[in-house]
C-alpha cells in the first residue's frame, strides 16, 4: 500500500469542539496559571524575613520568573502555532508545580532563583500569551477582540480567587505550606489542556501561507510593529511592579496586610470591566487609541500615590481604578497584532511583543526592590512609573493601524487612525 494514502482521522478537540469551550477552556488555564503568579507578591514580605534575605533577593527571583517568561513566549508560540496549544500547557502545568514546590524549599537566594525560571516556565507554557493564538484562530474574524477580551477576563477572575486563597492558605498553614497546596492546585490545568490539543484551522483565506522566517522577517521590517513593542514595555513594568510591591509597600505605611489583599482584588474585580470595554472598543475603535487612554489612566493613578494620603479607603481607591487599566491592554494589543500579520503565526509574533513586556516586568519588579533597599521608599517608582505612562500613551500614537502593506489580506483593516 502506497504510503501516501490518508487514512481517516479523528479531528483534535480544539477542531470539533464549540467555539464557547474553547475559550471557556482558555480562560479558565489562564485564571490558574496567572493567578498563581499574581499572588506571588504575597510571599515578598514573610519570606523575606523567615530565609533572612532582603527584599531584593525575592525581587529578582520574581523578576527572573518574568523575563524566562519573555524570553520563553515567542518560541512556546511558535510550538502552539505549528503543534497546537495543548501541549505548551501540560508543560507549563508540570513547571508551575516545580517551581511552586523549589520555593516552599528554598533556603537561599539561589534557590529562589532556580525557582523563578520555572515559574517563568509555567506561565510560558499556561498563561494569557501561550492562548491568545488559539483563541483568535478558532474564532471568526468579527468576534476575535471580544474572544481574547474573554480570555483576558478570564484571568482577571483568576487573580480574584487565587488571592483570598492565597491568603487564607497563608493565614491558616503559614507561607510554606501553603505553597506546597498552591503547586497541588496548579495540576487542575493539568487535564484542561485536553480540549485545546490540537490546532484549529486558520479561518482567513486568501492569504498566502508563510514560513516561521518568514512571519518573523515580516513582523521585524514593520515600524508599528516595534512601537506596539515599546508600549507594552511599560504595561510590564506597570503590572509586576504593582503586584509584587504592593503588599510590602502597605505594611510600610502602617496598614494591615489585609488591604493589599483586598486592594490586589479589587485590581481583578475592575480588570473585569475594564477588559470587557476593551474589548467591546477594539471592535469598533482605534485600539491604539484605547492603548494610549489605558497609559494616561494608569499614570493618573500612579500620580495619587505621591500626593494623595495613603490610607485604606485610597489603597481601595487606587487598585480599583488600576483595574480597569490592568489587563485591558491585551485584547488591543493582541488584536493589532491579529491586524498587522493574521491569525496564522500569532502566538509567536505576540510571543516576542510579550517578551518587551517581560523586560519591563523584570525591570519593574527587580527596581522595586532595589530602590527600596537603597532609599527605604517607593517614591522614586511611583515616579518612574508616571513619566513611562505617558511615554507609552505617546509612542502609540505614530501606529499604522492596518495590515502590513502588500499581505492580501481577506480582513478589512481598521480605517480609524490609519
Amino acid at each position: 500500500m502506497s504510503s501516501n494514502v490518508m487514512h481517516p482521522t479523528v479531528a483534535p478537540p480544539i477542531n470539533r469542539l464549540p467555539l464557547w469551550v474553547i475559550i471557556l477552556t482558555c480562560a479558565t488555564i489562564a485564571g490558574v496559571g496567572m493567578g498563581v503568579r499574581q499572588s506571588m507578591g504575597l510571599y515578598l514580605t514573610p519570606l523575606s524575613a523567615d530565609l533572612g534575605l532582603g527584599r531584593e533577593a525575592f525581587s529578582i527571583a520574581i523578576a527572573i520568573s518574568n523575563i524566562t517568561w519573555g524570553v520563553t513566549a515567542p518560541f512556546i508560540g511558535a510550538v502552539s502555532d505549528k503543534y497546537g496549544t495543548g501541549r505548551v500547557v501540560m508543560f507549563g502545568a508540570v513547571c508551575t508545580v516545580v517551581g511552586l514546590w523549589l520555593m516552599y524549599s528554598a533556603t537561599s537566594d539561589i534557590d529562589l532563583f532556580v525557582s523563578g525560571v520555572f515559574l517563568g516556565f509555567g506561565v510560558a507554557g499556561a498563561g494569557v500569551n501561550s492562548l491568545v493564538g488559539a483563541v483568535a484562530r478558532a474564532a471568526p474574524v468579527e468576534q476575535r477582540t471580544a474572544a481574547i477580551a474573554t480570555l483576558g477576563m478570564g484571568s482577571g477572575v483568576g487573580m480574584l480567587i487565587a488571592l483570598p486563597y492565597t491568603h487564607v492558605l497563608m493565614a491558616q498553614f503559614g507561607w510554606k505550606t501553603s505553597l506546597a497546596i498552591l503547586a497541588a492546585t496548579a495540576l487542575i490545568i493539568l487535564p484542561l489542556a485536553w480540549p485545546v490539543s490540537g490546532r484549529p484551522p486558520d479561518r482567513d483565506a486568501g492569504i498566502a501561507k508563510q514560513s516561521f522566517s518568514e512571519a518573523l522577517r515580516e513582523a521585524c521590517t514593520y515600524r508599528s510593529f516595534w512601537l506596539l513593542n515599546a508600549g507594552f514595555f511599560v504595561c510590564g513594568f506597570h503590572v509586576v511592579f504593582y503586584a509584587i510591591h504592593l503588599p510590602s509597600f502597605v505594611v510600610d505605611q502602617g496598614l494591615d496586610p489585609m488591604v493589599a489583599v483586598i486592594g490586589l482584588i479589587l485590581v481583578g474585580v475592575g480588570n473585569l470591566a475594564g477588559t470587557y470595554l476593551s474589548g467591546q472598543w477594539g471592535k469598533r475603535r482605534s485600539k491604539k487609541f484605547g492603548l494610549s487612554i489605558i497609559y494616561i489612566g494608569r499614570s493618573a493613578v500612579f500620580l495619587g500615590f505621591l500626593f494623595l494620603p495613603i490610607n485604606e479607603a485610597t489603597v481601595m481607591l487606587f487598585s480599583g481604578l488600576l483595574g480597569l487599566f490592568w489587563l485591558s491592554t491585551i485584547p488591543l494589543t493582541s488584536g493589532l497584532v491579529s491586524t498587522f500579520f493574521g491569525p496564522a503565526w500569532m502566538t509567536m509574533l505576540y510571543g516576542i511583543v510579550f517578551f518587551f513586556h517581560q523586560i519591563g516586568s523584570f525591570l519593574g519588579a527587580w527596581m522595586g526592590g532595589r530602590v527600596f533597599d537603597a532609599t527605604q521608599s517607593y517614591d522614586i517608582m511611583w515616579w518612574v512609573s508616571v513619566g513611562l505612562g505617558v511615554f507609552a500613551a505617546l509612542i502609540h500614537l505614530p501606529i499604522r493601524e492596518n495590515e502590513v502593506p502588500g499581505r492580501g489580506m481577506s480582513e478589512t483593516p481598521l480605517e480609524a487612525g490609519t
